[in-house]
């Protein structure tokens, strides 16, 4: 069934945390590294992306535990999969397959449970991350004028990672956790020209990150200012995640409620972290406060982010089920 139909009748639940659940595993460098990377010159452990290679039993069970649990949307673990984030590792020659195989192993987990719940079909969004590299802002507080990319390698990075997920069978592709519009411009245009390539076309969710209780992303956009700067693309959903909890993330998502010619999304941290950088919110506090969202009916797509497991998504699908979905602005961006 079409993700577009489905999305008309009912609230679509995203899945959580990938790194989060990761790190339950406790992995060492020789699970990083695989026999592929056996020999390579550089660490690897903490790249978590590159287990989609070298352990991909472990992102089938972490797909299979939030599928489980009651999501809708499985995000690829390609966070990081451009090769501007891989260059930290020396693995920009392996950014293609990561991405394929991402979205290969993803895709073959998703199909196993429509298999089984045809009623409740399963999807694949290929995640692309926001990359280490900002093209707004210079890193060095001395030369203002400096960047440390341009929105030409954005581009090509881009478009490698999107043609690897394409291929690797997705059915969205999220441009998420955006801090710097521009980046996600970048992403967006190297999206449509894949399109064009690869003569094909997937629905596109784009989701930004206010970084602050200033309502802003980290490049100085308030929330309906990064709405106006992506909304030249005939996007499937817009929506917030990562940085703030889903109290703090209320205000910002009612502006894109109000604002939003598009769906709207949201997949929050499981609150702010603690001074140990872990996420203290229970799965029942987390649904408490979203069941609010819920209920307030500005939500078309739910899920979590940093912190968020299996329980939590367990708790917010179980809420996702009892409301309504947001009513668009116009119907025709669901059709």
């Amino acid at each position: 069934m079409d993700i577009k139909e489905i999305l008309k009748k009912r609230i679509l639940v995203l899945d959580g945390a990938m790194g989060t659940m990761i790190q339950r595993y406790q992995l060492t460098e020789a699970d990083f590294r695989g026999e592929q990377f056996k020999n390579h010159t550089k660490p690897l452990k903490g790249n978590n992306d590159l287990l989609a290679l070298t352990r991909p039993d472990v992102l089938r069970e972490i797909h299979h535990a939030y599928f489980a649990a009651g999501a809708d949307i499985a995000e690829t673990n390609t966070f990081s999969g451009t090769s501007i984030a891989q260059a930290d590792y020396g693995l920009e020659a392996a950014v293609y397959e990561i991405n394929y195989q991402s979205a290969k192993l993803a895709k073959e987990v998703a199909m196993e449970f429509t298999k089984k719940e045809p009623e409740k079909p399963r999807f694949v969004a290929g995640s692309m991350g926001p990359t280490n590299r900002t093209a707004s802002l210079s890193p060095d507080v001395n030369r203002p004028g400096f960047r440390a990319i341009t929105f030409d390698e954005l581009k090509v990075a881009y478009a490698e990672q999107a043609k690897g997920l394409l291929n690797g069978g997705v059915d969205l592709l999220l441009v998420e956790t955006i801090f710097d519009t521009l980046n996600a411009k970048a992403a967006l245009f190297a999206i449509q020209e894949v399109f064009d390539e690869l003569n094909t076309e997937v629905p596109i969710m784009v989701s930004g990150t206010i970084t602050d209780a200033s309502g802003r992303t980290l490049s100085g956009q308030t929330t309906e200012a990064f709405l106006t700067s992506v909304s030249h693309i005939p996007l499937l959903s817009v929506g917030l995640n990562c940085a703030l909890g889903a109290k703090q993330m209320r205000p910002y998502l009612q502006i894109l409620n109000e604002k939003a010619p598009f769906l709207v999304s949201a997949h929050p941290n499981a609150g702010l972290p603690n001074e140990f950088g872990e996420y203290d919110e229970t799965p029942e506090l987390m649904g408490a406060q979203i069941k609010d969202f819920l209920a307030d009916g500005i939500l078309n797509i739910v899920g979590g982010c940093c912190g968020t497991t299996p329980e939590h998504i367990s708790v917010i699908s179980k809420l996702a089920a009892q409301y309504n979905p947001r009513l668009t602005v116009s119907n025709s961006l669901v059709e």
